[in-house]
């Protein structure tokens, strides 16, 4: 007879903060959306943006959705932990947000562009563990933008002749992940989080518990 399985040992740690970046089309924001349905600790960074919302986004769960005045707004204040500008819109992360769940050890996720993986890696670098997805293809990655029929043809332009200048970035990510099977693809992406919340560093609980090991007497 199998005996009960133990309850798993709950070690104090700091969340981390994920990013995940990618050129428009390479999949980033279906690992992202398949990371939050499956892992119960993750939560995600919403971001606000200037750009104007689609037909399947939701305000407060996909994107804030502010006017660029509303934007400039929150940078005057500092309110934004990043900012960039991607394809003529503004994008950020909100401050407060972040700072609440690094503190009670949430792990957050972003969804974000190098820019501003590049302001998250300046002011919280030990915190930060990124990832950038890569396509199999350039011909695939134009493919996917059109399959996904959610911009206009000039849109689409825009975003594979950014692409090109996005993916120079790659050398700047923790990970690299080449996403020309989004199954093979996602469980990458997991067993690198799986392996960045057992690092010692991000553990501070492991010097309570080790030194209850060390004192504890099975005799």
């Amino acid at each position: 007879m199998k005996s009960a399985a133990a309850s798993p040992i709950k070690i104090a740690r700091r969340g981390l903060m994920l990013v995940i970046s990618s050129p428009s089309g390479a999949g980033k924001s279906t690992i992202a959306r398949n990371l939050l349905r499956d892992d119960p600790e993750l939560s995600i960074s919403v971001s606000v943006t200037t750009r104007q919302r689609r037909h399947s986004e939701i305000e407060g769960q996909h994107y804030y959705f502010k006017t660029v005045r509303e934007f400039d707004a929150l940078r005057a204040t500092d309110s934004l932990l990043e900012w960039a500008e991607v394809h003529g819109n503004f994008y950020g992360t909100p401050r407060d947000a972040v700072e609440a769940a690094m503190a009670e050890g949430r792990d957050m996720l972003f969804d974000i562009d190098w820019q501003g993986a590049q302001q998250l890696q300046e002011k919280m670098a030990g915190d930060v563990v990124s990832i950038f997805i890569l396509p199999p293809s350039m011909a695939e990655l134009q493919s996917r933008l059109h399959r996904r029929a959610e911009d206009t043809e000039e849109v689409i332009a825009t975003r594979l002749a950014n692409s090109r200048a996005e993916i120079e970035h790659w050398r700047e990510y923790d990970y690299i992940v080449v996403n020309d099977d989004l199954d093979r693809a996602f469980s990458s992406v997991r067993s690198i989080i799986e392996a960045e919340r057992l690092r010692r560093d991000r553990r501070p609980g492991l010097f309570e518990f080790v030194n209850g090991l060390l004192t504890e007497n099975p005799f």
